[in-house]
């Protein structure tokens, strides 16, 4: 990762809002450049993700990215729960046991590598949604959407540091033990995993992207 050229997203968060006249100049350098760094993000398994990971420095500038995100209301209706590397045990210790509670017939195999899947990635962090009433009360489904794009905030800052960066999920954000784990209050709702560190190895060959015209109608 060469730090040195890296994409600085604090930086980018100072630049000045365009204008309608400053369409000519994002149609060039400035949409090739956003283009080119979301074209170019690829999902990463936590699999082949290593140290090192971001810095305290660079995970802040990463959460200042997700909290531009579109937030109607401004509810920040999602919330990022690290899970450091001196607590992955007791995260292990849950996906090992939600697994058993769904099947009780789960061979050692199968529960290590539940246990394992809290290892992997050099960071590590839990996306819950915040779906309790607030003021103004905006329905889940947008609040969701709200999550989804400072998600994909993160995803795209950390690609441009230079880092890889996945999602994970499974049966296991439905289980009760993780809520206890992770303290959630009423109408909280795990959904995912977010897993950022440096790429051992590349995909082999970049997931195919549907044409704009396949999801997309006229009025």
């Amino acid at each position: 990762m060469n730090v040195d050229n890296a994409f600085d997203p604090v930086a980018a968060a100072c630049l000045p809002v365009p204008r309608a006249d400053d369409a000519p100049v994002l149609g060039s350098e400035a949409f090739a450049s956003a283009q080119a760094l979301i074209a170019s993000r690829q999902n990463v398994s936590p699999k082949r993700l290593v140290d090192p990971g971001p810095s305290e420095q660079q995970l802040e500038a990463l959460l200042s990215l997700a909290a531009a995100a579109p937030d109607h209301g401004q509810l920040t209706p999602w919330r990022l729960i690290v899970v450091p590397t001196a607590q992955r045990h007791r995260l292990a210790e849950v996906f090992a046991l939600a697994l058993r509670d769904r099947d009780a017939a789960a061979t050692p195999e199968q529960v290590a590598s539940a246990r394992q899947k809290a290892q992997r990635a050099p960071l590590l962090m839990v996306a819950v949604a915040c779906l309790q009433p607030r003021v103004p009360n905006t329905p889940p489904l947008e609040r969701m959407v709200a999550m989804g794009a400072a998600i994909q905030n993160l995803l795209l800052g950390a690609h441009a540091m230079g880092y890889g960066a996945g999602l994970t999920s499974g049966q296991a954000m439905a289980s009760p033990r993780l809520g206890e784990l992770l303290k959630l209050a009423d109408a909280e709702v795990p959904v995912c995993c977010v897993n950022i560190g440096t790429v051992s190895r590349r995909n082999a060959a970049a997931r195919l992207r549907p044409a704009p015209r396949s999801f997309t109608t006229v009025l």
